[in-house]
């Protein structure tokens, strides 16, 4: 998934999402200069959240 994919997914803009991933450990990884993230490992993500 791609930034735009990873916003519209959790609803929040863009803008949150790059400047978050970081501080929210986001599961985003580095190709090239590009973020992606596996929707599986989002999906984990959020299920941690509400823990």
């Amino acid at each position: 998934m791609t930034v735009d994919d990873v916003a519209e997914y959790l609803r929040k803009p863009r803008s949150w999402v790059y400047d978050n991933w970081r501080r929210e450990a986001l599961p985003f990884k580095k190709v090239g200069q590009a973020l992606r993230c596996r929707p599986a490992d989002l999906e984990k993500w959020i299920d941690c959240q509400a823990s």
